[in-house]
């Protein structure tokens, strides 16, 4: 018994030795499967990988890249586009703002304009129903102006003593007319006028006027007025009126504009209507010339439509007329003054043009009243030396002026004038000829 339990001890051992090397290979077979699985999912295309491999799995990473930058150029293009139409709506939306606030500015205006006649009537008094037949009668005097005293302060304090009733005489002079202005400022020393001004143009003319105690106003320097003034002509010098007279309506008072070649026989404020803007002489020489006349135009290749009627009337004299410190007189004032700085023209018909041109497609005319002076009381050289003189009746009449405004001849004519209404020199004006000799 003993000999086969030693048989087949070592039996047992060899079959254990073996069950455990194979349960090894199996361990470490299963080890390396494992090993090779999680290196097959780590590093999917092996440890060693060729240029060409490698260049080909960069490839698609360019490519996506280039993609994606070119997407981001996209980007910033379409942006900079939207920036760029929005600058372009908001600048559109800021045109047409603009343009509402200039429509808006012009209903304003239209609207204020159409008013503009009620809300002056509610000015001078309350509205009224239109009356019986034949009784009706619109308004004829504008209302004066808000004095503005702080135009010129030096000027309203000059004004302040020698106005009378907010009224004075005004002229424009420089030492060209030295001696007229001597029998022009006598006339009116004369008849006692004293609320005279005289708006000197030069250092010289103003001296003059102080050593004859004379009433003058030396305005402050302004090359534009001052070279005309020193040099100018009697056209010239007339032109500066209408810059020079916007001062003294402004600061509220109404003036008589008088030029030098004038003699003062009775005091002219008593002889004003004071109901229009502007109050003027006349160049006309009888009534149909001075007042308005129909004119019929013929023109025989018409037919029976040959004749056309025209209202004519002569024209207002700029040398002598009574202005008013209304709102249409200043504008009269800056119309003329305007045009004659642009434009090469006689004063005195720029003057009309304003005040008698209605308005018309591109033209607005002025909205003034005027009214004619009497043409026997506020005389031109022409009625006195063709018609009075000549006329026993019209003789006998004393003027409150007379102006030398047709003949050039003017300091003997206006000696003669004092000679014969002054001293009663009944053959005085006899030398002189109806016209002038050229």
């Amino acid at each position: 018994m003993i000999g086969r339990r030693d048989r087949e001890g070592p039996l047992m051992r060899n079959n254990s030795t073996n069950s455990l090397r194979k349960s090894r290979v199996l361990t470490a077979v299963a080890i390396g499967v494992l090993i090779g699985c999680v290196f097959a999912f780590l590093f999917p295309n092996g440890f060693f990988v060729s240029d060409s491999v490698a260049a080909n799995r960069r490839l698609p990473q360019a490519g996506s890249m280039t993609q994606e930058n070119s997407a981001g150029c996209e980007s910033s293009d379409r942006v900079n586009l939207l920036k760029s139409e929005f600058v372009a709506v908001s600048e559109k939306n800021a045109e047409l703002k603009k343009q509402v606030r200039e429509l808006t500015e012009r209903l304003r205006l239209a609207a204020q304009g159409e008013d503009q006649a009620q809300k002056q009537f509610l000015t001078l008094g309350k509205q009224q129903k239109a009356g019986p037949f034949g009784t009706g009668k619109g308004l004829r005097t504008n209302p004066t102006g808000v004095p503005d005293e702080s135009v010129n302060p030096r000027m309203g304090k000059i004004l302040e003593k020698v106005a009378v009733k907010r009224e004075l005489i005004v002229c424009l002079a420089n030492t060209n007319v030295k001696e007229t202005m001597r029998v022009w400022f006598t006339s009116i020393k004369r008849v006692g006028i004293t609320n005279l001004s005289i708006a000197a143009l030069d250092d010289e003319i103003a001296k003059f006027c102080e050593s004859n105690q004379v009433p003058v106003y030396k305005r402050d320097p302004d090359d534009g007025v001052d070279i005309i003034g020193r040099t100018g002509g009697n056209h010239a010098v007339s032109g500066l009126k209408f810059r020079i007279l916007r001062e003294f309506l402004q600061l509220g008072y109404s003036v008589l504009l008088s030029d030098v070649d004038i003699v003062y026989l009775q005091n002219p404020f008593d002889h004003l209507y004071r109901d229009s803007d502007v109050e003027s002489m006349s160049d006309g020489h009888n009534n149909m010339t001075a007042y308005g006349y129909n004119d019929v135009f013929d023109e025989p290749a018409m037919g029976w439509a040959r004749y056309a009627h025209t209202m004519r009337i002569w024209v207002f004299n700029s040398g002598f007329f009574y202005i008013r410190p209304t709102i249409p007189s200043i504008e009269l004032l800056d119309r003329v003054a305007t045009r004659l700085s642009k434009e090469k023209a006689w004063d005195q018909a720029v003057f009309n043009e304003e005040l008698f041109y209605p308005s018309h497609p591109g033209y607005e005319g002025l909205h003034a009243a005027k009214r004619t002076m009497d043409m026997y009381l506020f005389m031109n050289s022409k009625v006195l030396f063709k018609t009075v003189r000549n006329d026993a009746n019209l003789s006998k009449l004393k003027p409150v002026i007379i102006h030398v405004n047709y003949h050039p001849a003017k300091l003997p004519r206006m000696k003669a004038i004092v000679e014969y209404y002054i001293d009663g020199k009944q053959d005085a004006l006899k030398p002189f000829p109806d016209g002038s000799e050229w």
